[in-house]
Parts: structure tokens; sequence; C-alpha cells
């Protein structure tokens, strides 16, 4: 009897999942992706093994330790020598950047991305109806989406949205803006810009957790069209299934773990503290409780339910962190690759790490941080590239994306793949070289010397002046 009333329990919770499933999708409007270009600069801005140090020698605030602690860094970061730096870093002008600086890295990046964009999709930019442009750290007058308005004489009713301090995860949030807006607006184009400015906000001071960004951020950004016209559908790479928004701002700790500051000298920059691990593990737990259901089938549900209350059961004792990182369902389940925010080695591990992730589904966020290093707000979309270019995306795969971003924020969403994707994209020239041997980089092989304990008596002025 116990056996047959669990059977139809079963079947009364299966057919309640099916039919919230198919309300869910009839009350969602589509959001079919049509195209994404990715930012990729000129040779004359990659910061190899000898163009960072001579940066690095240049900030005459640091002393020995500082140089020990940036050598760590580097070699231990995961970025590799092909990176790329705004013009006026490489033009030696860091701690003084003017205004032009700034706005002209920013034209570099829209009207690349913009410009391919809509020769490849044949769309001509008086036929788009929305814009959002998210540049976090550069907000001016007019605003940047009005500055991409005037470029391409976009049309007078064009609604344009201009969003600032979104963090790495921006794109995503302005992705959910734009589907939000397609429920108002039928057969509509909306066109998302996502990038940083990093020129204006290099950190010159002698902080070491602030100091981290200039190590781990790098140029890069990425434009993408959209649409809710299903007459379009056929030309379509991905659609939207899901979207998940947290933010984990009400937790002083996460707030404060990834924030724009000035030091005791007065030099501004991004502070990155030791908290910023277990900010995104939280903030990323509380959003699968709210995406997990969408995407996952209902039997890893059940599984996963009563897994967590035998889990609860035998560790009442354990810590908030340790029942955490046990409450994980499998995303593999509901999701055929996983497109992890490439923000840093230790993120990538660690999200990998708590949902059981094998190095092939990790590869495609290390390759990215190796070869173009944190781009902000603009990464995801080189991760997903490398995945394309990769011929790893065929049609019915599902894509989940992670991103993590200050405030602090945790964006995921769900993509479903519409066609084989092959597009070798910016990886073009180097995606046969991908994985290679060793992600290692050259940096303590050249300057291992600097921990040598007798170069405690050396000035680093004396150094600079022979350098």
């Amino acid at each position: 009897m116990e056996l047959l009333t669990a059977l139809y329990l079963l079947c009364f919770l299966y057919l309640t999942y099916y039919l919230y499933k198919i309300a869910l999708q009839r009350t969602n409007q589509c959001c079919y992706m049509l195209g994404y270009e990715c930012y990729k600069a000129t040779e004359d801005r990659k910061l190899d093994t000898e163009l960072c140090a001579s940066i690095i020698l240049r900030n005459k605030t640091l002393g020995l330790e500082e140089y020990r602690f940036l050598l760590q860094t580097i070699v231990n970061s995961g970025i590799g020598e092909n990176t790329y730096a705004p013009d006026n870093v490489i033009q030696g002008k860091e701690e003084r950047p003017e205004l032009i600086d700034s706005l002209t890295e920013m034209d570099q990046i829209f009207f690349n991305t913009l410009d391919s964009l809509f020769a490849k999709s044949g769309i001509s930019p008086q036929e788009i109806d929305i814009l959002v442009v998210n540049v976090s750290l550069l907000s001016c007058v007019p605003s940047l989406a009005a500055r991409v308005i005037n470029r391409y004489k976009m049309r007078c009713d064009v609604k344009a949205f201009n969003l600032s301090g979104m963090g790495c995860s921006a794109s995503l949030v302005a992705i959910d803006l734009v589907q939000h807006l397609f429920k108002s607006y039928k057969n509509a184009y909306a066109i998302v810009v996502s990038t940083e400015a990093l020129g204006a906000n290099w950190y010159c001071g002698r902080e070491k957790s602030m100091m981290l960004s200039n190590c781990l951020f790098r140029s890069g950004g990425c434009s993408m069209l959209f649409t809710n016209n299903k007459a379009l559908k056929h030309r379509a790479i991905l659609k939207l299934k899901y979207m998940v928004r947290t933010h984990y701002g009400s937790n002083d700790e996460a707030y404060e773990c990834c924030i724009q500051v000035e030091d005791g000298q007065g030099y501004r920059g991004f502070r990155l503290t030791k908290k910023l691990v277990k900010a995104a593990a939280q903030s990323f737990i509380i959003n699968l409780r709210v995406l997990g259901p969408k995407m996952l089938p209902l039997w890893e549900i059940i599984r996963y339910i009563v897994v967590s209350f035998q889990q609860r059961r035998k560790s009442k004792s354990a810590s908030l962190d340790q029942g955490l990182m046990a409450a994980i369902p499998n995303l593999k389940t509901g999701a055929d690759h996983f497109c992890i925010h490439p923000g840093g080695k230790a993120v990538i591990d660690g999200v990998g790490k708590s949902l059981g992730l094998t190095d092939y589904d990790l590869e495609p966020a290390r390759m990215t941080l190796h070869r173009y290093g944190n781009t902000s707000a603009g990464g995801l979309w080189y991760v997903l590239g490398y995945m394309e270019a990769k011929k790893r995306l065929k049609k019915g795969d599902r894509i989940i994306m992670i991103s993590f971003g200050a405030g602090f924020k945790c964006n995921n969403c769900v993509w479903e793949v519409m066609k084989d994707m092959t597009d070798r994209n910016v990886w073009e020239d180097c995606i046969d070289e991908y994985p290679p041997d060793s992600l290692g980089n050259p940096f303590m092989e050249k300057y291992g010397w600097i921990n040598d304990a007798a170069l405690s008596f050396i000035r680093m002025e004396d150094y600079r002046s022979i350098s």
C-alpha cells in the first residue's frame, strides 16, 4: 500500500512539474541571439613578459616586497603572454590618463565589434529598436549609448540604456533587460554592447589587494544582436531558455569583496579581497535554488532533495559553508556545456570543484583566461567563442552561463543551441594551439631571481636606473 501511494505521489509530482514547465515556456517571450562579435586588439598592445616588467618598473611606489608579490601572483594567475592592455598603459600614461584615452578605448571596442556584427548579420543600424551599453567604470555625458547612436545615426525612437557599475556579470544584466523589453516591443531588434574601461582605472599604488586587478583584467569586449521575431528563428544561433539574477549585496563581506576605492596615498583602484571566493560560492548556491528547478529534469530534482535531506540529518553540526557546498545538484543533467566567467584561476577552479566538473568542462574558461585574460563583462563571450571554434556546440545542446560581478552578483542563464556553430571568430589564429601542453608563463624563469634573499639590500631605485 505504501509503495502504491509513493508511486501515485511520484506521478502527481511529475504531472505538476510538466505542466509548470509548459506554462513557463508559454509565458516567456522568446529571445533569440542572431550573432555576437568579440573584440581583438592589435598586436602592438600585447602584454608579453618584457612589457609587463617595464610597466611594473615604472611604478616608483613599489618596493622589493611588492615585486615579489606581483611575480607570485602573475605566475599563478593562469594568464599567458598574449593578452592585451589599453593604449594609454602601453604608452606609459597610466598614472595620468585623460578622458580622451577612455573614450578612444571605448570607440575601438564598440565600433570594431559593431561594424563586424552589422556586416555579418545584414541588419542595418537603423533597424535597431533597443540599445543597451554596459561599461562599469566609465560614465560620461553624453552617455556611451548616445555615442553609439551618433556614430551609426540610429532612429530617433531607439530605446537606449546605459548601464554602469554592474561589474563582470553586466552582460547578463543587459540581456535580462532586453528580454523584459521584448515583452513590450514585438518583432524587435536589440543590440547589447559589453566591455570595460581599463585605461583610466589602472592602479598605480602599492596595496596588494588592489594590485591584483592589474594582473587579471585585460582589454576586450563583445557586441551582440538579439530579436524576438519568431520568423527569424531559422537565423538564430542561440535561444535564451532561463535567466536568474541574484544580488547578495545585503551581506557586508560580499559587498566589500570587490569594490572601487582609493588607497591611503590617494591612488584609485579596484580592491579584490580574500572573501570573494566565499561570496561567489554563497551567491551561486542561492541562484541555483531558483535556476535548478527550471533547468533540471524531475528525477534529478527528486534525487537532490533526498540526498540533501540525508546530508542535513548527518551533518547538523556542520558549518554553513559546508552545508552550502554540499547542497548542489548535478547540473550536467540539465546542461551540456559550462560557460564560466574567466574571472581568475581560483574562481574557475572553485566552480569546477563544487559542480564536479571535468578538465574538459573547464577547458574553455581556462583557455580564455590564458589567451585573453579577464575581460570583465565581455569574458563569457570569449569562452563561448572557444566552444564554437572547437566545434563543440551542436543543435539542441544546452549551455549554462555562470557569471559573477561586483555588488555582489551571481547571474546565470541557460541557452539552447539552435544550429551547429562552427565560426572560429577571435580564436581563428590560435585555436589549433589550444589547449597547450602547459599553461605556465615565463615570468618565474625570467624574473625568479627577484626572490633571492641576497637582493634585500639593493634599493629598487638602483635597479630601475640600470634596467
